[in-house]
């Protein structure tokens, strides 16, 4: 995925009202971004830190610019964008970049489905083969080397995770697919600490059949790769003594 022009750089001030970020531009001068993440950020703000924007040539726009990358303290950079994670999985599975999902012929997006009235996120098919129904998840959540999801509670997610386990029981594929966002994650697993309730739910759709997925980015200020196979641990750790 390409941006239409490389990325401004500037520095990161501060974010608020969960929509908006203060960066300071190479002149002095500080304007306003869009923040287009509805997440906590838990982990990826680092003010004083270089981050990197698009600009829109909408004049609608009541901010034309849009927050796309930061930079963390150990120079790991992170994908911002969450509404970015749908398209790359999607170019990704086209390209054949993930070859647990390359031999499908058809791809479709946002399909409803379920009996808790959702849509999909991609949906792929192929003469012969059950419809593989995959859920997209964006994960930037960094703890000691650890990448972990949600970070935080998400209602939302545990409703995608049943869904996901209903179409395994209809005879489909179901997949679950982390788009990890951060050069730091080498591996993924469900955040117990954050939300309790999404850790059993996914070991349980883990149980009966729900597959996971967990790819990283090649990134930089021109473009992001959905293209590096990460590992995904699923057991739970043990409490300490």
């Amino acid at each position: 995925m390409k941006y239409p022009e490389p990325l401004t750089e500037a520095i990161l001030l501060k974010r608020y009202k969960r929509f908006l970020v203060d960066v300071r531009l190479a002149d002095g001068s500080e304007i306003t971004l869009h923040c287009p993440n509805t997440g906590s950020m838990k982990n990826c703000l680092y003010p004083g830190k270089q981050v990197w924007f698009s600009t829109s040539d909408n004049p609608k726009r009541k901010y034309a610019s849009t927050w796309e990358l930061a930079e963390d303290d150990n120079g790991n950079l992170i994908g911002i964008n969450t509404g970015r994670a749908n398209a790359l999985a999607e170019e990704a599975i086209a390209s054949g970049l993930i070859k647990e999902l390359s031999h499908y012929s058809s791809i479709r997006r946002e399909v409803k489905y379920g009996s808790e009235n959702s849509r999909i996120d991609l949906l792929l098919s192929a003469d012969n083969s059950p419809d593989c129904y995959i859920e997209v998840k964006s994960c930037t959540l960094l703890e000691g080397k650890q990448g972990f999801f949600p970070d935080a509670v998400s209602a939302r997610g545990q409703k995608h995770l049943r869904e996901l386990m209903e179409m395994v029981r209809l005879g489909h594929r179901a997949v679950l697919l982390f788009v990890v966002q951060h050069q730091g994650i080498k591996a993924v697993a469900p955040a117990d600490h954050i939300d309790a309730q999404y850790g059993i739910l996914l070991r349980q759709a883990i149980d009966v059949g729900v597959e996971v997925l967990a790819y990283g980015c090649e990134m930089d200020n021109e473009g992001l790769i959905l293209s590096i196979p990460l590992a995904f641990a699923a057991d739970k750790p043990e409490k300490s003594a």
